[in-house]
């Protein structure tokens, strides 16, 4: 099998941009590689994860910015909705961070930076929810094109 930089490429910046909050989605980039054999199964989970992650990294710091841009005209969410979100984080907490794959996912690793989680906490925990995600988009896909 030969690994297409190109590919990987692609579905990195493709795993990058979905854990932003831009609209971009990753699985059917990780799912299309899978499937026509482009790398390793364990090679497209390992990359896809990579750029996840640190889109989630983006959205952490953009988290620890808010604060600092709260009071400006054009930030984009009023201060009750800040606050609502504070609260809702106290309620929750860290442990939100496991969903980090989810749809809403992109809104915890926002608010963790908002509340200043430890980068290592943070990083450790989306990491097993990205990787975990896309292992078993990789595992559902082996399975239904056996």
């Amino acid at each position: 099998m030969e690994v297409s930089l190109a590919a990987l490429g692609g579905l990195f910046a493709a795993a990058f941009g979905a854990a932003t909050i831009l609209p971009f989605q990753s699985e059917v980039v990780f799912v299309g590689l899978q499937l026509s054999g482009a790398a390793a199964i364990w090679l497209l989970v390992l990359v896809a994860s990579i750029g996840n992650i640190l889109g989630a990294v983006v959205n952490y710091v953009l988290g620890l910015w808010a604060e600092r841009l709260r009071d400006t005209r054009w930030f984009p969410a009023s201060d009750k909705q800040m606050d609502r979100a504070q609260d809702w984080w106290q309620r929750y907490g860290v442990w939100t961070l496991l969903l980090s794959w989810a749809p809403l996912g992109d809104a915890f690793t926002v608010l963790a930076g908002i509340a200043r989680v430890r980068l290592w906490v943070f990083l450790a925990l989306v990491s097993i929810a990205k990787t975990g995600r896309y292992a078993v988009l990789a595992w559902a896909t082996a399975a239904a094109s056996a």
